[in-house]
């Protein structure tokens, strides 16, 4: 048994660093929820293995084990030995995909090899949800198949963005997929950021997903496909700027994505180095926000980037009193299409977080990726709270 070898598998390098100590476990929001090993990094890491030493097979237990991890990269934070944790559960989602129904593996390809990284097909997507939202037709769905899907107007979907904006040095704005058809409100906020910070921001024409997702959930050739477009349409700019936490964390990561790819390592390595995501740009403030925010750390930039002080002293900048959690940072269930694979452990995380952004009194919350916005959006409005969700770079901006 062991490992599929036509497929990547978590590296026995990796693996060996873990020693079991422990540490990650008060970090790590699936085991504080459900106390179980199986459900901790040390847990999932001893899987790993005794796939690895012992050929162990990868099996159902096994599955259920990756499965139920959000991949919030928590415990690489806390871990005093380095266990690089994040591509080591990437790989072994890939190492599980062939062992899931062919059914399941259809979808998931159709989605994240297919749709994602055709941006008109988003687009279109994201019609029919608008049209189908605003008509009530939405409720006729399972609520378990729609639980990640924003919500969306058709005048968000068809607000007009500038191609260029400021006066500068050109720096491009990453689109996206899922950014550019439900959340265009940001990136017009994110376009007055980046001029404030001083760059023309400029959106390329073509663009689209990051392959973020793909790489998340099994799928690494749909990922580096992707990578590769998005290189080969970005690499003229001196500077690419990322208004999506899992997207700029991904991105940066394109270097060893494509490090085993002689004609793009290379290409991929110099555009990671250029990537920012917008919350580093830290322009000067307006003064313009006078009141309380609370702050929702996106995993993929406290753990994934070590992104923390810079949102907080450009909100205080611009007049903000910052209101902190108290929940050390956990994840709020979001976790791409976690909601929908796992919706009683996203749901108990929701809860939580809602909980703890209604308990500052703030009465705006700022969240910096669309899955956290999405997902604590609905939180709140479960909680039967008011506090509006907003984009650092809406806040800054004034829109």
């Amino acid at each position: 048994m062991g490992w599929n070898p036509e497929h990547p598998a978590p590296a026995a390098e990796d693996i060996v660093k873990c020693v079991s100590c422990g540490l990650c476990l008060p970090h790590c929001p699936t085991f504080r929820i459900t106390g179980r090993e199986t459900a901790s990094p040390r847990g999932r890491i001893a899987a790993m293995r005794a796939v690895e030493e012992d050929g162990a097979p990868v099996d159902g237990a096994f599955t259920t084990m990756m499965d139920e991890c959000l991949a919030c990269r928590a415990c690489e934070t806390a871990c005093p030995s380095g266990v690089p944790f994040g591509r080591m559960i990437e790989a072994a989602r890939a190492q599980v995909e062939p062992e899931r129904p062919a059914s399941i593996r259809g979808l998931k390809r159709l989605a994240l090899a297919k749709v994602l990284p055709r941006q008109p097909l988003v687009r279109a997507l994201g019609i029919g949800l608008a049209i189908a939202q605003a008509t009530g037709l939405d409720r006729l769905v399972p609520d378990r198949l729609i639980q990640s899907a924003p919500q969306v107007s058709l005048g968000e979907v068809f607000r007009p963005l500038p191609r260029r904006h400021g006066r500068g040095p050109a720096a491009a704005l990453m689109t996206g997929c899922v950014m550019d058809v439900a959340f265009r409100d940001v990136h017009a906020a994110t376009m007055d950021v980046m001029a404030a910070a001083g760059y023309t921001a400029v959106r390329p024409r073509g663009s689209g997903c990051c392959g973020a997702l793909a790489a998340h959930y099994g799928s690494p050739e749909a990922a580096r496909q992707m990578a590769r477009k998005r290189i080969a349409e970005l690499e003229i700019f001196d500077r690419v700027v990322v208004n999506s936490a899992g997207c700029s964390g991904h991105m940066k990561n394109y270097g060893e994505l494509l490090a085993d790819d002689p004609a793009w390592a290379g290409r991929a390595e110099a555009l990671a180095s250029r990537v920012v995501d917008v919350l580093e740009l830290e322009p000067s403030g307006s003064g313009s926000i006078d009141s309380d925010v609370a702050m929702h750390d996106a995993c993929h930039h406290l753990n994934g980037q070590l992104i923390a002080d810079q949102p907080r002293r450009t909100l205080r900048n611009a007049g903000a009193t910052i209101c902190e959690l108290g929940d050390g940072g956990r994840c709020c269930g979001a976790a791409g299409a976690y909601a929908m694979a796992q919706p009683e452990l996203s749901a108990q995380l929701r809860q939580q977080k809602a909980e703890a952004i209604i308990a500052t009194g703030a009465p705006v919350v700022a969240v910096a990726n669309p899955g956290c916005a999405i997902q604590i959006a609905q939180g709140l409005e479960e909680a039967g709270s008011s506090v509006r969700v907003a984009h650092p770079t809406q806040l800054i901006s004034g829109s």
